[in-house]
């Protein structure tokens, strides 16, 4: 697709946090949520690849990128909150895509306010609770023991483990790309472990996934180290009529690894609804 000039919207909450969102104006509205620590550094590869008829927008989860923190104690549910300010902001239905954290964040937002999303799609992510497997312990403790290094250590000491092992050595320019943009805005280690409590938290407690009424399309790699492939096959479980697509060979940031892959999964997703669009209320 070719480059469009890109609009940035800032969101007020009601615990005064100012949510940065970017996106474009022309084309069908879709949200991108961001997992743990990410933020819209890591939207381009998708946005580049979907075609002009699908905007890709994407929101900085607050404390993160260019939003700020607000008040209140962070939780997924406040996440939801969030994101359900930015697509009222908006003015119209989004099509939400949610990454490994932003998949929580995409739940409870469609199990809270149904009526903001047309479509639902869920990347590397989990449904939580008893269904859910859990990160395994060598990411986790990767993870814990760098949390607190500098921005840069910590992506050069963990960010591998959130792709298919191997491909960081075997894309080393796309890689170093990755980790230059995610220091443009880093996230700080104080909200990067705020983030990561909710999300262990909500691993523990999980979602009603089940009753998820939207349009549902998941995704997930079957190499992930993340969150493993098992994720996605109980959320497959829990929405028989949704459809499933594993990529075998592709870790957990499945839009960064194969953006063009994820896309055209999108777009063969969300076409009946592009095409019906004049018959539609959005």
């Amino acid at each position: 697709m070719s480059v469009r000039e890109l609009t940035q919207l800032r969101v007020r909450t009601h615990d005064d946090a100012v949510l940065r969102v970017e996106g474009s104006r022309t084309g069908r509205a879709v949200l991108l949520l961001h997992g743990l620590g990410y933020a819209s550094w890591a939207a381009q590869p998708l946005r580049l690849a979907l075609d002009e008829e699908l905007a890709l927008w994407s929101l900085d989860n607050r404390g993160t990128g260019r939003s700020t923190r607000g008040q209140e104690e962070l939780s997924i549910e406040l996440l939801a909150d969030d994101a359900a300010s930015v697509i009222e902001a908006l003015g119209r239905r989004a099509i939400v895509v949610g990454y490994s954290m932003g998949g929580y964040i995409a739940q409870l937002l469609t199990l809270s306010r149904p009526e903001l999303v047309s479509q639902l799609v869920l990347v590397g992510t989990s449904p939580g609770g008893a269904n859910a497997v859990p990160v395994p312990d060598r990411t986790r403790n990767a993870w814990l023991d760098a949390a607190d290094q500098t921005p840069e250590e910590y992506a050069r000491r963990t960010m591998p483990l959130s792709f298919r092992d191997g491909w960081p050595q075997s894309h080393p320019d796309e890689y170093e790309d990755v980790i230059q943009a995610r220091l443009t805005y880093p996230t700080s280690s104080e909200i990067w472990r705020e983030q990561y409590h909710a999300c262990e938290k909500f691993l523990q407690t999980g979602a009603r996934t089940s009753e998820l009424s939207v349009p549902t399309l998941i995704l997930h790699g079957g190499a992930d180290r993340v969150l493993p492939p098992e994720n996605g096959r109980a959320i497959a479980r829990m929405l028989p009529t949704a459809p499933y697509r594993e990529l075998p060979d592709a870790g957990h940031l499945l839009h960064l690894e194969q953006p063009e892959v994820v896309a055209a999964e999108v777009r063969r997703f969300v076409s009946p609804l592009i095409h019906n669009h004049g018959n539609t209320k959005e």
